[in-house]
C-alpha cells in the first residue's frame, strides 16, 4: 500500500517532463459536409503519402531536435482527432502514423466552423505532452464559409496571440465546384484564416497535385523556411 502511495506522490510532485521536439503541428483538415466520404478517404491518403515523403523525412531529420510532433484532425461543425499527438523522428515513425491515418471511420460531421476548429486545434498544441521552439496549425479547406462558433478573425487573433502560426491550403478541385465558386480561395484564405510569423498559403490546384502540395507545405513548415511567393503568399500579422 504505502509503495502505491509513494509512486502517487512522486508522479504529482515531479510530474514527467515535456518532451522536447522542434515543431508541434496540427495538420486541422476538412471534413464538413461539402466533403464527401470518398474525398475524406483521398484527402488522408495525400497526408499519409506526404509525411512519408524523403524530403519531408530529410527535412524533420535536418532540425535541430531531429523530430516533430504531429496530430491529424479533421473539422466541420464538431472537431475530431483522427491520429492523435505522434513524436515522428524518421521514416518509421512516419509510416505508422501514416499507417493509423487511414484506418477511422469519418468522425467529424456538420457544416463550417473554422473559427471552433482554429481554437480546438490551439487547445490540442498547448495541452499536449511536447514542447516546441515553433507551434503551427496546418489548415486545409474548400471554403472561407463559417456558420457557427467564434468568428475566423476573432479566433486567428487569440491562436496568433498565444504564439502559434497558422498556414493554410486551400483545396481548388477535387472538392470540385470550389474553383467556380471561389476561384481567389488563396487570397481569401491569406486574408482571413492565416496569421502568425512567417504564415503562408500553399494551393493545391488539382486532384494529382494534392500530395505535392501539401509536401511542399510540410517541408517548408518543418524547416522554418520563408516560402517564396510564386509559390505560396506570406504574412506576419
Amino acid at each position: 500500500m504505502w509503495k502505491c502511495a509513494l509512486l502517487l506522490w512522486l508522479a504529482t510532485t515531479f510530474p514527467l517532463s515535456a518532451q522536447d521536439v522542434d515543431l508541434e503541428l496540427v495538420l486541422l483538415a476538412d471534413a464538413s459536409g461539402s466533403i464527401t466520404g470518398e474525398e475524406i478517404r483521398f484527402q488522408r491518403a495525400g497526408y499519409a503519402e506526404a509525411i512519408t515523403d524523403p524530403d519531408v523525412i530529410g527535412a524533420i531529420e535536418n532540425t535541430a531536435y531531429g523530430s516533430i510532433a504531429v496530430t491529424y484532425v479533421e473539422w466541420a461543425t464538431n472537431t475530431a482527432v483522427v491520429v492523435d499527438w505522434t513524436r515522428i523522428d524518421g521514416m518509421e515513425t512516419a509510416r505508422a502514423f501514416a499507417e493509423r491515418l487511414l484506418l477511422p471511420p469519418r468522425q467529424a460531421v456538420g457544416r463550417n466552423a473554422i473559427g471552433a476548429a482554429l481554437l480546438d486545434a490551439k487547445r490540442l498544441i498547448e495541452r499536449n505532452r511536447f514542447e516546441g521552439w515553433r507551434k503551427v496549425i496546418d489548415f486545409s479547406g474548400d471554403s472561407p464559409n463559417s456558420f457557427s462558433g467564434p468568428s475566423i478573425s476573432a479566433a486567428r487573433d487569440e491562436v496568433v496571440a498565444a504564439g502559434i502560426t497558422i498556414n493554410a491550403l486551400p483545396i481548388l478541385c477535387r472538392f470540385c465546384d470550389t474553383a467556380v465558386r471561389f476561384p481567389d480561395l488563396a487570397e481569401i484564405y491569406e486574408e482571413r484564416i492565416i496569421g502568425g510569423r512567417g504564415a503562408f498559403v500553399v494551393t493545391a490546384h488539382s486532384e494529382e497535385d494534392l500530395t505535392a502540395a501539401i509536401v511542399r507545405k510540410l517541408v517548408l513548415e518543418i524547416s522554418g523556411r520563408m516560402p517564396a511567393h510564386e509559390i505560396a503568399g506570406k504574412i506576419d500579422r
